[in-house]
Order: structure tokens, then sequence, then C-alpha cells
């Protein structure tokens, strides 16, 4: 690599760190604001989304745990406990990050739509794949599809249903509502953390079957880099997969102040520098374009990404 190259590089790698940076401070400033007593200052509709998801998913847990009491008043008992569990839940930043997440993609996913005619739940793509000769693909996209449609009408109630959580987050998320409940919780606990973990099953979860599909696609994968034909939900799976880095990592550099991060993504992917350059102009009209991308190889990108870390990641 020449000079100039290696002063992209470097400047790409700045700007890079910079935008991580930023990241980084997201889970703090959320958790703020959703624990803001007068949360009418923050009107800001992911801020609502994010609330609303995670009061959900409490929600869920406490109904789970009334119906093991046997609790006779059981909406009673919800909305009592209700408040504090959602506080509790969100002190959980991997929690909060991936409800961030969801609530970018689809506030992305309802701008598409207005902008571009783009149907939320079914893309072109998608019907493609539905017809695609390979019984394996057309299966995994009617699978990926009524998923999408579930995530679509859960997100218009602001809500998460605990299926949809990955097995991770869907672990420690019980972790956290048994230290709600503290040393002195009850038989019921655990019969009702039983029945919710025998009935949670991660692969029929969205994001589990855009990923099978995905890998299912091979070579084709980079089709679904066509955002406008693929929709947002195979769009960020495919990101993900091809670039090495988490499904929420990649939601997360779609907003406009991670233009660097998103372009070094697609380039990592194995988009050449003008058809980023296309995606960044249509994502963020008023967004300069990203400088030194040109010279910057796909495996370079790949190292520049692996190398920056992953913000927001658990610590």
């Amino acid at each position: 690599m020449n000079d100039a190259e290696n002063k992209g590089g470097s400047g790409l790698r700045e700007a890079l760190a910079r935008a991580d940076a930023t990241l980084a401070g997201i889970e703090p400033i959320l958790g703020h604001l959703l624990s803001a007593p007068d949360h009418s200052l923050f009107s800001d509709e992911i801020v609502a989304r994010v609330r609303g998801m995670v009061a959900d998913l409490a929600r869920q847990i406490l109904r789970a745990q009334a119906e093991a009491t046997g609790e006779s008043g059981r909406d009673a008992f919800v909305e009592r406990h209700g408040e504090a569990l959602r506080e509790h839940l969100q002190g959980f930043p991997d929690l909060l990050l991936h409800c961030h997440a969801l609530a970018i993609e689809w506030q992305l996913t309802e701008r598409l739509e207005a902008q571009l005619g783009l149907d939320p739940v079914l893309s072109g793509l998608m019907q493609r794949m539905i017809a695609d000769a390979d019984g394996w693909i057309s299966s995994g996209a009617m699978a990926a599809l009524a998923a999408q449609a579930r995530y679509a009408q859960a997100q218009r109630r602001m809500e998460l249903p605990l299926g949809e959580l990955t097995g991770d987050l869907f672990h420690r998320t019980l972790l956290a509502w048994r230290d709600y409940c503290g040393d002195g919780q009850s038989d019921a606990v655990s019969r009702a953390e039983t029945r919710l973990r025998s009935t949670y099953d991660e692969s029929a979860g969205r994001l589990a079957l855009f990923a099978r599909l995905v890998s299912a696609l091979g070579d084709r994968a980079k089709g679904a880099l066509v955002i406008e034909d693929a929709g947002c939900g195979l769009f960020f799976s495919a990101l993900a997969a091809l670039s090495s880095q988490s499904r929420d990592l990649a939601v997360l550099a779609s907003h406009g102040k991670q233009a660097v991060r998103l372009a070094l993504s697609l380039r990592a992917a194995g988009m050449e520098a003008g058809q980023v350059d296309e995606l960044l102009l249509m994502l963020h009209p008023g967004g300069a374009p990203i400088a030194g991308l040109a010279e910057m190889s796909q495996r370079e990108a790949m190292d520049l990404l692996s190398s920056a870390g992953n913000p927001g990641a658990t610590r």
C-alpha cells in the first residue's frame, strides 16, 4: 500500500474510532432517558419503543409467574410489579442495546416503505426466494416471511415476545428476573422459569430464521445487500454474516452518524465502493462520501472492523 493509501486507511480508522465511541455511549444515555421520571421531555420515538419492548418482556415474565403462583388476580399482579421489573431489566445493557437495534430497524423499515413503497414484510427478494427451486430456500423464506410479519405487528404495538430474544439474551433476562425476585423467591418462580425455558425455541425466532436463510443462499447472499430489494430484515442479517459482526451492530451502523462503520461493513461484505456510495446516498442524502473507501480492499475493511472491536458488546 502506498503513502496515499496508508493515509486513507488511517483516516478511516480514526473515523471508525469516533463512531465507535458514539456507540459506546448509547447504553448509559438510553438508560438515563428510560429512567427519567418525566419522560414527556424525551418524546423520541426510539426511546418510547425501547421502553415499550422492555415493559412487554416484564409483563410476559410476570404473567408466567402469576400463573405458576395460582394468583386469582393475574392482571393485577402483573400491573403491581410491572413497572419495577421493567426498571430492573433496564439495568441490563445488552438487552437495551438489542431493543434499540430492533427499534432502529423498524424505523428504517417504515421510512423505506414511505419513500420507496417497500413492503415491510414481503420484499421483492423474499418473493423470489419463496418461489426458488431450492426447497431449503423456499421453505426458509416462507418461515422468515411469517416471522417478519410477527415482528412488524409487534413493533407497531411496541412489544417484543420473549421467544424472539436470542438464546443468550433470553437466558440472561430470566437471570435478571431471578435477581429481581431475590433470595426469598418461591417454588412458583422456579416452576414459571421451567415453563418459560421449556417453551423457548431459539431456532424458531426471526433472527435465527433469517440467519439460516442467508446461510442457505451461499454465494447468492450478497444479493441481499440491495436493501431496497431485500428489505431491512434480510439486509441486516446478510450484512452481519458477510462482515462478521453481530446483527445488532450491523443495524446500529445504519444510523447517520455511523456512516463510516456502515461503509466499511458493506465493503467487508464484498460490495464495491461505488455501490457503497450509492447506498449511503440513498439512506443519508445529506451525508458526504466516505474518503479512502475505494482504495481499501475487502480484506482490509474486514481487518479494520475486527481491530476496532465490538462497541456496545457484553461488558
